[in-house]
């Protein structure tokens, strides 16, 4: 695999190393020891498939709070989508940058998306499956969003008029997730 960094920090496209021959290719997608080398997580406790039947469907911008804060590693199965990230940490030198990507079926690249940022994704195929393994189990009571079209971020959605569900349609600000995520920090940082 070669990890290629995104410009947000921990954040990797995460591309296949493919052996090919006559029969088509063999490629590792994860390896407990590559993820070691660069410092990432090797657990994944909880794997989820999202599938969406409509091109342009968008589902985001989405994170979890400390202290279930997770990491995701997020693969495009079928289709293709338009990736975003947002860095929302705080101490971070990255901290409020954006980075985008596009996954496809075809070439089966990943994205690693550390703890702390906003994820999101816009479908651009009809029928498209996401597979997400995530370090740290669902937690509602942690779950955040902020509205996939706030201008704060302006993140360039490649596909007008999206198909959202009531909750992404429904979503807060940015300026709000943002000072929650930042009072929460400082009460840990103060104990």
């Amino acid at each position: 695999m070669d990890f290629q960094p995104l410009g947000i920090a921990g954040a990797f496209l995460v591309r296949l190393s493919r052996h090919e021959d006559a029969r088509g290719f063999f490629a590792r997608t994860f390896c407990v020891d590559e993820f070691a080398e660069h410092g990432l997580p090797t657990q994944f406790p909880q794997q989820s498939l999202a599938r969406s039947e409509r091109r342009g469907t968008l589902r985001g911008m989405h994170m979890q709070l400390e202290p279930h804060a997770e990491d995701k590693y997020i693969r495009c199965v079928r289709g293709r989508i338009f990736d975003a990230i947002v860095d929302l940490r705080p101490a971070s030198p990255t901290y409020l940058r954006q980075a985008h990507v596009e996954l496809d079926a075809e070439d089966g690249d990943a994205i690693f998306v550390p703890r702390g940022l906003a994820h999101g994704y816009q479908t651009l195929a009809e029928r498209t499956d996401v597979i997400y393994a995530m370090s740290e189990r669902y937690s509602q009571p942690a779950s955040r969003a902020f509205r996939w079209n706030d201008p704060a971020f302006a993140i360039p959605w490649p596909l007008a008029d999206p198909i959202l569900s009531p909750a992404d349609a429904s979503s807060g600000t940015a300026a709000a997730l943002i000072e929650e995520v930042v009072t929460r920090s400082r009460s840990v940082a103060t104990g």
